[in-house]
């Protein structure tokens, strides 16, 4: 199974679940942004109990591994869990939705992408991307996630949302963040 084949069956497995969801992470940087080698798919999925069943019909355990017990655990504890290929060595990992002002706010803003021909999916927006990855900058210092701003910035800036960034970003106390990745973005 390649990344696309594993895309379209967790889209059209949650959407036949009736999962709300959207793709983020480094598969959604990818679409507004440039290419980078990644083996993992990051969604954030609007799960509960009643869905528990269901996902694992879809994501049988001779061909996934999912445990029960792990998506169980994500959904008390508003955490995430992951949904295995073995025998390609691809993995999704579904982060549960929070249901605060900025998961709503993601929710609320939702693009439609067609990344190949046989593909339609949910995905967040390029700005809710950016500003994850600041969040995940500031936790964990590392360069791919600015490597990826920049990289949406110089594909997609045209069409970016900078003030809904700089009110995210000053809610979240990003700003030292954004400034010296906007400075980095200028200096090319």
């Amino acid at each position: 199974m390649e990344m696309y084949d594993l895309i379209s069956y967790l889209v059209n497995s949650f959407e036949q679940i009736g999962i709300k969801y959207f793709i983020t992470g480094s598969i959604a940087s990818i679409f507004y942004g440039e290419p980078r080698f990644t083996n993992d798919i990051d969604v954030v999925a609007d799960i509960d109990k009643k869905h528990i069943k269901p996902l694992l019909t879809c994501f049988p355990p001779d061909e996934f591994y999912l445990s029960e017990d792990a998506v169980l655990d994500a959904i008390l504890h508003n955490y995430q869990f992951n949904i295995i290929h073995p025998a390609s060595g691809l993995k999704i990992d579904v982060m549960i939705c929070k249901r605060d002002d900025f998961d709503i706010s993601r929710f609320a803003r939702i693009k439609k992408i067609n990344p190949v021909e046989y593909v339609s999916l949910n995905c967040t927006s390029p700005e809710d991307i950016i500003i994850m990855k600041m969040r995940y900058y500031k936790e964990g210092n590392s360069e791919k996630h600015i490597r990826d701003i920049i990289s949406i910035l110089k594909i997609s800036g045209e069409v970016i949302d900078k003030n809904y960034i700089e009110n995210w970003v000053d809610k979240f106390e990003l700003m030292d963040i954004w400034e010296e990745i906007i400075s980095r973005f200028k200096s090319l």
